[in-house]
């Protein structure tokens, strides 16, 4: 009787949980049995395994093989586990050392011919091997995205040979170096091209310094989605942990992520036939929405009453508390989804209201608006409308507005400030947290209880208002909120006096 045990990952949400490959031979009838829950595709990883193992001139043992798979209650699903299987079963029959299997975990799907083929979530598997002080054994094209992790010990190889090489001692593996890029490797559009919009352009300032939802309203060719665009431009690069929150969900989101892709935040823009589970997540297995691969990013919506009504308030959850939990029968994952949202819709349905070539009917307007629903449009902080371009604007030789790294240069003063004074954006300010950075004059408290009974403002929308006050006073370098700041916060809640 012989018994291999080869550590390996699998791939559950954004994490990779330990899996412990057991591989055991006994004599009897030939055959290979894999339990511990195994998906479709690693049942049929004993095909895939035998093809390799004799496309690579080793001996595939004529004896009753048993591959356990613990913990046997973890569904594991994909070709990960085909390497850990394959070693399993070459140390088990005596081809090869078991020693060295202690401080090695093995993730990889093996083609026919013995090549290593890439998986999703190396990454994810990469940081967990590193926390538990073990080196990793990925494929040539997971190499640079399992060495992303800092301090992570990384080996890639190309085909079963070389890694068997590896354990035996005849050819070493040498370690990946950190491929960790210093800029992102894909420009992003400057703010310096939109012509005009001074105060669209000033309230997408304000949004990037708090990390504040945004809506602009107004007629076609306004520029409201190239002002959305050029929002990831003045947020300061990602770092530390944030980039590899960010990294680990594209990772396990895309099949071929490669590390330079995220220096920068994301941009996500769904078109708006999504589905809500294409929103915020789902599948038997779950995997993240487009809520979660925004994360730290940007989450577009353009034309935001075209989307299904169902479909929008999925996103209420999320929005304020910064994570979105998916519940299956069988299982449930909590994915990070701390996205930055910024919306676009027209006035009216055929978009030119107030102009003489707008015919639509004011029930008709009512019921394009009432596509957004109230709780909704409460947790949008900044309600901007954005007036058509004017022509000395559009057709001046010079621009009329500031670059990108002129605004980004004080969105990173105003978070700097934010964080020495409490740790956190101040979207995400929580009441004790208002109460303590927000602190109001008498004149100050007159306005907002004003504010309240001519706009019909909600507690929640009287919260936000105040967060955004405290990025105004951020961005002016001022320790109080003075009248001015919340008159300015109060301004950019125009949709709603509109709608009302």
């Amino acid at each position: 009787m012989s018994l291999a045990i080869v550590n390996a990952r699998a791939s559950v949400g954004i994490g990779a949980p330990p899996v412990t490959v057991e591989v055991h031979l006994t004599n009897g009838l030939p055959g290979l049995a894999i339990v511990g829950l195994p998906e479709a595709a690693v049942r049929e990883s004993k095909d895939r395994v035998r093809g390799a193992l004799l496309s690579s001139r080793f001996d595939y043992p004529a004896r009753r093989i048993t591959v356990n798979l613990a913990p046997a209650d973890l569904p594991k699903d994909g070709g990960r586990f085909d390497l850990p299987i394959a070693i399993g079963i070459l140390a088990a029959s005596g081809q090869l050392p078991a020693e060295p299997l202690a401080n090695l975990e093995f993730v990889g799907e093996l083609a026919l011919s013995g090549a290593l083929r890439p998986v999703r979530g190396a990454l994810a598997a990469s940081l967990a091997a590193r926390d538990s002080e073990r080196a990793i054994v990925v494929a040539e094209e997971n190499g640079a995205e399992a060495a992303f992790v800092p301090g992570a010990q990384v080996h890639a190889a190309g085909h079963l040979l070389a890694v068997t090489a590896h354990l035996a001692g005849r050819a070493p593996l040498e370690p990946v170096t950190s491929a960790r890029p210093t800029r992102c490797t894909t420009s992003t559009p400057d703010l310096v091209d939109v012509r005009g919009q001074a105060h669209a352009r000033r309230a997408l300032e304000v949004a990037a310094a708090g990390g504040h939802s945004l809506l602009f309203v107004g007629p076609p060719g306004s520029g409201k989605s190239m002002l959305a665009s050029r929002l990831p431009s003045i947020l300061p690069p990602l770092e530390g942990e944030e980039l590899l929150e960010v990294a680990a969900i594209a990772s396990v989101s895309e099949s071929a992520w490669r590390p330079g892709q995220q220096v920068g935040r994301p941009f996500r823009a769904p078109h708006h036939s999504a589905s809500s589970s294409a929103l915020v997540g789902g599948g038997s297995l779950p995997r993240p929405g487009e809520v979660s691969r925004a994360h730290r990013g940007v989450l577009f919506l353009d034309e935001l009453p075209e989307f299904e009504r169902r479909v929008l308030e999925v996103l209420r959850e999320p929005l304020e508390s910064g994570c979105v939990t998916i519940a299956r029968a069988a299982r449930s994952e909590t994915f990070p989804a701390r996205f930055q949202l910024v919306a676009a819709m027209n006035p009216c349905p055929c978009g030119y209201l107030g102009e003489s070539r707008c015919n639509c009917p004011e029930e008709a307007v009512r019921r394009y608006r009432a596509r957004i629903s109230g709780p909704l449009l409460d947790r949008i902080d900044l309600q901007v409308e954005v007036p058509p371009v004017e022509q000395a604007a559009l057709f001046a030789v010079e621009a009329d507005g500031e670059s990108s790294d002129a605004v980004a240069s004080r969105v990173a003063q105003a978070r700097v400030r934010q964080s020495d004074r409490q740790g956190r954006l101040n979207c995400e300010l929580d009441g004790a947290g208002l109460k303590s950075a927000c602190e109001l004059a008498t004149e100050g408290q007159q306005l907002l209880g004003e504010a309240m009974q001519r706009l019909g403002l909600s507690a929640r929308s009287l919260h936000r208002v105040l967060r955004v006050a405290r990025t105004v006073a951020d961005l002016a370098g001022e320790e109080r909120l003075e009248h001015a700041h919340l008159a300015e916060a109060l301004g950019y809640r125009g949709f709603e006096r509109a709608a009302g």
